[in-house]
């Protein structure tokens, strides 16, 4: 699975204000509703609950908050790079400037773990996270995620 499949330009979002990691989570949420036609409340509410059960922070800056939806048909990503890193409860303690967010359908259990897995090694390259974290541009930001060669050797 690439994240092109996941991921389209209109998803990206290159500089997230938000204080709070329910910030972030609503400014994606926000997001995702209008892309989706899910009520942001509906979303917002499984990424909380599913906070609830630990913090989606991977550590090193990270975070990939998720949630499944019955009214999704496929597996999409939201990208935020956020204008100033936010606690998320990571267990290495750094804050988190990096996010991408997944949505999947109830029932797309081997899709969202892909998915999930996928985006966990490309966001692990210490080099595609240097290029992420200097760049502000939405098109360069999804160019560097997509780009099949990077991805791949992640």
């Amino acid at each position: 699975m690439d994240l092109a499949d996941i991921l389209s330009a209109d998803d990206v979002l290159p500089a997230v204000q938000a204080g709070s990691k329910r910030q972030v989570l609503q400014a994606l949420a926000a997001h995702a509703a209008e892309r989706t036609g899910m009520a942001e409340r509906t979303i917002l509410d499984a990424l909380m609950q599913r906070e609830r059960l630990g913090s989606t922070a991977l550590g090193g800056g990270i975070a990939i908050p998720h949630g499944r939806f019955p009214a999704l048909k496929r597996v999409m990503g939201v990208f935020a790079r956020l204008a100033a890193p936010v606690d998320f409860d990571a267990l290495d303690h750094r804050p988190v400037d990096i996010v991408f967010m997944l949505l999947a359908p109830e029932n797309a259990g081997a899709d969202h773990l892909k998915a999930l897995a996928r985006v966990s090694r490309v966001l692990r390259d210490r080099a595609l996270l240097e290029k992420l974290r200097a760049t502000r541009e939405p098109h360069t930001l999804y160019a560097l995620l997509t780009d099949e060669r990077a991805s791949r050797a992640a």
